[in-house]
């Protein structure tokens, strides 16, 4: 039966495909269609929201495509079939698809069959084309549990976190059978996920000839579709009180297939539509149908660095923002601006989102890029609220905690598909935070059998698989960022730090940093850390700066400009770096200390922190400075044990500067000592330059040593 309003529907949709023009004057659409004769492009989107700034477009018009959009996407592909113009380009070579539209007529051999509906080539077949109606993106999209019966057959916008997918299979969309006596070529429409395949010639040849031809289905000469099946989950902001999350499926035809993966946030604009039961389940089902998702466009909320495309206005931002000397800093109080102090923690958990550059040697050997950084402290120093914002602000970042996961939670667990009825591996928390961040707080309350799963991914960066008749090896290409509390709840300062950890030395070697957050009783501190969350309650906003805290978006556009860059170590470096590495073991020799693992781990440590500082230069190259660096914050990691050390021995700031300096004097074998030496030594126990400037003054009018006046070099008098 013919629609009545479709010829007036069809003239409609072409005057605005031919006539709309963009920001600039130019045809939009008709520049579409030429690169889709030219093969360039395959998909074809039409914005509501053009539908809408059309000047001559009618009202009831863009109602009709929102509320049966279905059927509008047949209108507009019928009104592209008219409007397609001619190629303008050659291209190298003919597709199946070119050869087999050659081979064909439209109207059936010798025009015998002419009005045979089984043998007239329906229009998909010819289209190399597909096209998506994308929802207007005003106003907030919909919640999953907000999408109601009212909205069957309707374009709607959707927003959730994707949690599975299925591979990508083909779906035929055109069956084509030949026909072994009279040879004609049939075509069958296929609309459902399922269909029945003719067996017996309807041609009207066969029908007068009385004879029941056999039908071969033509696998090649049919036209299929890419297909993916997935389910999107809501967000947990979303959900009410009380409720569990739903979840919905979608179902992404064509080149809208591979453009999600589990554990991606999206907003998703698609034709909500029911799907009767099939076979069995229809019987037990009644009259009840499930619902699904027709996807129709994909917005990532947060893209990967890798496909982080810069605009114009952005570009010059990071360069200005590169040209800065402060930038370091500004970068890592721009993380959490809210949260008082841990300026050096959020420099280090700015390294963790920068990383360095991953090793492949040429035997095929890989050496990680990514930080682990691991957060130990009493509780109440706002760990939990750290990796929060730090999951926020990376691409891609998966947050567990340490009761809530299991060994095959973090790692991968086999289950059935209730698709096919095949066991399928499903990734767990560090395979879904690949390339990106993983985030485990309350680790040390993980059993101690689920914390080894771990192990494998902090080293070799794979999950080694052998459940089930399936062995394979999954990549987890992720930075582990963990928080813990001590053995016993707080920091027990007469027990040694070992037993305080109390994590095995395994898994100690494998964290870049080990940061020990002690909560001291500090007059002047906490006056000044009351202040700062007294004026950030009432304000909602962290007190001034003295500069603009960067933005999320800010930031992950410097951080995947700075991962581009790949530095590397110069040769002059390589002495130095050896040389601060064989001091530490000497010094955790001598101390005894029990709480430091220096292994060869802490050597490759040093020289990734570096990579990520130089990378934050913009620079090609690392230098001296970013080693120091890297050193100081491995000391000031421990800073907390070291300064219960000093009060425990006696010893006051100027006291233990002048034994840190009398000392690397003495092992080096020198008297003449610089002020930047003097200076990197001591930061990296923690102490400030003006501590070093009292130190000189009271020490020189000792007679101990002398100070240029112009450089504040030291030249110590007794040998």
């Amino acid at each position: 039966m013919k629609d009545l309003n479709f010829d007036a529907d069809k003239a409609l949709a072409k005057e605005f495909l031919s006539n709309f023009a963009d920001a600039i004057g130019q045809p939009k659409y008709m520049s579409i269609l030429q690169q889709v004769a030219n093969r360039k492009l395959r998909a074809i989107q039409i914005d509501l929201e053009d539908l809408f700034n059309y000047q001559d477009f009618d009202e009831e018009f863009s109602r009709r495509v929102t509320e049966n959009t279905r059927r509008y996407v047949g209108i507009f592909a019928d009104a592209i079939d008219d409007l397609m113009p001619q190629r303008t380009e050659d291209f190298m070579d003919d597709d199946d698809h070119d050869i087999l539209m050659t081979q064909r007529s439209d109207d059936g051999p010798d025009n015998v069959d002419g009005a045979d509906p089984h043998q007239k080539m329906p229009p998909e077949i010819k289209r190399y084309f597909e096209v998506y109606i994308r929802a207007s993106s005003k106003g907030q999209p919909f919640t999953i549990r907000e999408v109601k019966a009212s909205y069957i057959g309707q374009l709607v916008r959707i927003s959730g976190i994707v949690t599975r997918c299925s591979d990508v299979k083909p779906l035929m969309q055109v069956a084509v059978y030949t026909c072994e006596e009279c040879g004609f070529e049939i075509y069958q429409e296929v609309t459902a996920r399922i269909f029945m395949p003719l067996f017996q010639c309807p041609s009207r040849r066969c029908s007068i000839n009385k004879t029941k031809g056999n039908l071969i289905l033509q696998l090649r000469a049919s036209k299929f579709l890419k297909f993916q099946e997935a389910k999107i989950q809501e967000l947990a902001e979303h959900v009410p009180k009380g409720h569990i999350p739903r979840t919905m499926t979608v179902h992404f035809r064509g080149e809208l297939t591979r453009k999600v993966a589990p554990g991606d946030v999206v907003e998703l604009s698609g034709i909500f539509l029911p799907i009767p039961y099939t076979g069995f389940r229809a019987m037990r089902a009644g009259l009840v149908a499930d619902t699904y998702l027709e996807a129709m466009s994909v917005t990532h909320y947060k893209k990967k660095y890798e496909e982080y495309e810069l605009r114009g206005d952005e570009e010059e931002q990071i360069r200005s923002l590169a040209d800065d000397g402060d930038i370091y800093n500004k970068l890592a109080r721009s993380l959490a601006p809210e949260i008082y102090g841990h300026e050096d923690i959020k420099k280090a958990l700015l390294l963790l989102l920068v990383g360095a550059p991953h090793r492949k040697l040429k035997d095929g050997m890989k050496i990680r890029g990514d930080l682990h950084i691991c957060l130990m402290g009493d509780p109440g120093v706002a760990k939990s609220q750290l990796l929060k914002h730090i999951i926020n602000v990376a691409p891609r970042g998966v947050y567990t905690t340490g009761k809530g996961s299991s060994g095959v939670g973090l790692t991968a667990a086999v289950q059935k598909d209730p698709v096919t009825n095949e066991m399928v591996l499903e990734g767990g928390a560090l395979v879904l935070a690949d390339m990106g961040i993983c985030a485990i707080d309350e680790f040390d309350k993980m059993d101690e059998l689920d914390r080894t799963a771990i192990h494998e991914v902090m080293e070799q960066q794979t999950v080694s698989i052998a459940k089930a008749g399936i062995t394979t090896s999954l990549n987890a290409r992720t930075a582990v960022l963990a928080a813990a509390n001590p053995a016993w709840g707080r920091y027990d300062l007469r027990r040694t730090p070992a037993e305080n950890i109390n994590l095995p030395p395994a898994l100690l070697s494998r964290f870049d940093l080990l940061w020990l957050i002690l909560d001291r009783a500090d007059m002047d501190s906490d006056l000044e850390m009351a202040r700062h969350i007294v004026y950030v309650h009432q304000n909602k906003e962290s007190p001034a700066l003295g500069f603009t805290p960067l933005e999320p978006s800010v930031l992950r556009a410097y951080i995947s400009a700075a991962r581009r860059l790949s530095p590397s170590i110069p040769p002059e470096l390589e002495e130095y770096i050896a040389s601060a590495y064989s001091a530490i073991r000497q010094e955790e020799a001598k101390s005894n200390a029990p709480h430091s693992y220096t292994t060869v781990r802490t050597l490759l440590s040093i020289l990734r922190i570096s990579a990520a500082l130089a990378r934050l230069r913009f620079s090609e190259t690392v230098a001296q400075s970013d080693v120091d660096e890297s050193l100081r914050l491995m000391q000031m990691s421990k800073f907390s044990l070291y300064s219960d050390d000093r009060q425990r021995s006696g010893l006051d700031a100027i006291s233990d500067i002048y034994s840190i300096l009398r000392d690397e004097a003495s092992r080096t074998n020198r008297l003449d000592v610089s002020y930047a030496h003097a200076l990197n030594w001591i930061s990296r126990k923690g102490y400030s330059e003006a501590q070093l400037k009292e130190c000189l003054e009271e020490y020189a009018a000792l007679n101990v040593w002398q100070i240029n006046p112009q450089t504040f070099d030291i030249r110590f008098i007794d040998a």
